[in-house]
């Protein structure tokens, strides 16, 4: 079969044509045959890190950047990174774009130490990077690029003080200042006072400890004395020990006796006043006693001439002789 020079042309281009798209994808760092992994970074600057960027682990590149995209705000930008290479990113590791002033710039993952890693279409953790300024002065200059670092560190804590210490702060710790100085003047005065004090000719309490060793030099002096004290405390204690408290007790359980038998026959009817006392009888007769008592003052006061005659011509009331006796009106109780 004779295969015509127009094919042959046609061939020819088809075949130019993937290879110029596979020496162009080659050149650009992409791979038309291994599968690759794709996760996401988010900055708010990217520092011109452009698309096929490379990234680095610990100096090795394991892939590229294959798009980046800020939106219409430019506040996010969401960069794609492509890895060529399977690696394992812990899920804490770091995505810092370092700048680099004699070329492009390039991501580093700074690999973390989780045992859980990132898997396809996981988003890494980002941190701001320096500038290419700073890296320059690290490179050339290290002690003023640590000393630049410090005033850094030093101005943010000097704001953090400013924001802290507002102006209700400061006259807060005006007026401490101002107690403390009083304190101050306070513990000044109190220690003059002690010293007085403490004084050891003048003060009270070489005054006390002097009154304190003169009282105990009395004591010591007076020993005899105190001794023969004790001695007659001692005397007096045993002679009332040694008095008869045992017949004295006798005799007044022998008057309660005999007190409580007194009692006992007034309770019963032996005797006078027992009966006086126990007897119903003698009590009801007493009272009918008195109700004729009564009767008979009520008629000698109702009737005299019947008791008592000193007419010469008149004759003794006889009849109506009172059977009970009157009311008394005088000493009866009003209603």
């Amino acid at each position: 079969m004779k295969i015509s020079n127009e094919t042959k042309i046609g061939l020819l281009a088809v075949i130019g044509i993937v290879l110029l798209f596979l020496g162009f994808n080659f050149l650009k760092g992409n791979s038309l045959f291994n599968k690759e992994t794709k996760m996401y970074a988010v900055y708010s600057d990217v520092l011109g890190l452009t698309k096929s960027n490379p990234v680095v682990i610990n100096g090795l590149k394991v892939g590229k950047i294959s798009d980046i995209n800020g939106g219409k705000d430019l506040k996010r930008i969401l960069v794609t990174v492509s890895f060529t290479q399977d690696v394992n990113v812990p899920n804490n590791s770091l995505a810092v774009i370092n700048p680099n002033l004699l070329g492009s710039p390039s991501m580093e993952i700074q690999l973390g130490n989780a045992t859980t890693y990132l898997k396809d279409g996981d988003t890494l953790v980002t941190t701001s990077s320096s500038g290419a300024l700073d890296e320059a002065m690290k490179v050339i200059n290290p002690v003023l690029y640590e000393v630049k670092n410090a005033v850094k560190s030093l101005d943010s804590v000097l704001n953090i003080v400013t924001n802290v210490f507002d102006a209700n702060t400061k006259d807060n710790i005006k007026d401490i200042i101002t107690n403390l100085n009083a304190v101050s003047k306070s513990f000044a005065v109190s220690a003059k006072s002690m010293e007085a004090m403490m004084n050891d000719k003048t003060g009270p309490l070489a005054q006390s400890l002097y009154n304190v060793k003169s009282f105990t030099a009395n004591m010591n002096s007076n020993n005899g004395k105190m001794d023969s004290i004790i001695e007659n405390m001692n005397i007096a204690s045993g002679k009332i020990a040694s008095l008869k408290l045992g017949m004295m007790m006798d005799s007044l359980t022998i008057a309660i006796n005999n007190f409580k038998e007194g009692a006992e026959k007034l309770n019963s009817k032996e005797g006078s006043l027992g009966l006086l006392l126990n007897d119903k009888t003698l009590y009801t007769n007493l009272q009918s006693t008195t109700n004729k008592m009564n009767i008979l003052i009520d008629d000698i006061r109702v009737h005299p001439k019947r008791y008592v005659n000193i007419s010469v011509f008149g004759k003794k009331d006889k009849g109506n002789y009172l059977l009970t006796p009157l009311p008394d009106t005088l000493n009866a109780v009003k209603k």
